[in-house]
């Protein structure tokens, strides 16, 4: 079945109106009171079971989470949700920062309380700092694909949207069919992208896309940079970081970003949302490119990081993914085993096909493009 372009009607908010063309706690021990260790579990079959990593999570009591924002994916109400089943109190830590800022937290926070203890990354990103994380594996690791996680387990790919343009119909009278259009005089400093692409996924992805539209490719995104350089010429660049309360209130009318997250910032937002925002996934090829969730090898809380991998992996958790529009891991698993949210799944538009994802070395090959490129092509 072809991939549908339509996410009208998402679980999240029935009323999202959409159209498609075409990422201080107090210190606890690390071994619980069976004297597992649970800084070097590589699962909990391994270590004792599930009820004894459960046992041994509660009794350190928090959770260090950084970089996701309520809206995002539905983390809002993925962390709700673990901290409503175990008890578990979530520190969320700087929810608009970049895969950068992960990384740079787990750097100069390292030995501390407050240091993350989980990460959701971006490809780039985490390949550049595996040395970071350390090796698990969650009870239904069989349900992740293969090409969708590290073998021993230092990561595993969690969700996917696609890359999409929101746009507020107030202020844009016409709706853009891809990128392209963005470069005419009614875009004229409207079009901003979420950060900074070599330091941000989600921002990165926005350049790939680009390369992808105009005769680049996976392989070479050098097109893409080319393409923000014009944009930028034409003075239709906004650099100004986008965010729900920047769309709310109009200052960032165009936003190239995941489709879950122009979704979320629309009329599914309810009151907080702008309700004129609509969301194009452009035509010709669509991006996609999955987040992944690791563990920091010097979590502070690491018998709570196992747990929240095992919950994150949970239906539950990955069926709150797709209500959001974003496309977990585990969906065909879901689908085989009937416990895929189908309403949100149709809602999404099905199994997304067709699209295009960087494979490691494209986005490590990328990353050096932008590093070399991107500063002086935007003059920042």
């Amino acid at each position: 079945m072809q991939y549908k372009r339509t996410l009208a009607g998402l679980a999240l908010a029935a009323a999202a109106v959409v159209t498609l063309a075409g990422c201080s706690a107090s210190s606890s021990a690390s071994t619980s009171s069976s004297d597992t260790d649970w800084k070097t579990a590589t699962s909990a079959q391994g270590a004792g079971g599930m009820d004894a990593l459960v046992k041994a999570a509660k009794a350190e009591g928090q959770l260090n989470v950084i970089a996701l924002p309520p809206s995002w994916a539905n983390y809002g109400k993925i962390i709700d949700g673990f901290t409503k089943k175990y008890g578990i109190k979530v520190n969320s830590a700087n929810p608009n920062g970049s895969s950068a800022d992960e990384v740079a937290a787990v750097k100069s926070q390292k030995g501390q309380s407050t240091a993350p203890d989980v990460l959701d990354l971006g490809n780039a990103v985490m390949q550049q700092n595996l040395d970071l994380l350390t090796d698990y594996k969650v009870a239904n690791w069989g349900d992740i694909p293969a090409n969708l996680k590290d073998a021993d387990g230092k990561w595993t790919r969690d969700y996917t949207g696609l890359m999409s343009i929101g746009y507020d119909s107030s202020k844009i009278k016409t709706a853009p069919k891809d990128l392209n259009d963005l470069l005419g005089s009614e875009y004229k400093g409207k079009v901003s992208i979420a950060g900074d692409p070599t330091q941000a996924n989600q921002a990165a992805s926005a350049v790939y896309l680009a390369a992808l539209e105009n005769g680049g490719s996976a392989d070479d995104i050098t097109k893409g940079v080319d393409y923000f350089g014009k944009l930028k010429q034409a003075g239709n660049f906004q650099n100004v970081l986008p965010s729900q309360a920047t769309v709310a209130s109009g200052e960032t009318p165009v936003v190239i970003q995941w489709s879950y997250n122009n979704l979320a910032w629309g009329p599914a937002a309810g009151a907080s949302g702008n309700q004129h925002w609509k969301t194009v996934v452009p035509e010709g090829k669509a991006l996609a490119s999955y987040y992944s969730q690791a563990i920091s090898k010097d979590a502070p809380h690491p018998a709570a990081a196992r747990l929240w991998q095992e919950y994150i992996a949970s239906s539950t958790a990955q069926n709150l993914y797709l209500q959001a529009g974003a496309f977990p891991s585990t969906l065909a698993a879901m689908e085989q085993s009937g416990k895929v949210d189908k309403d949100a799944l149709q809602a999404a538009g099905g199994s997304p096909k067709n699209s295009v994802e960087l494979t490691d070395e494209q986005v490590t090959a990328a990353a050096k493009v932008l590093a070399a490129k991107w500063s002086a092509t935007m003059g920042s």
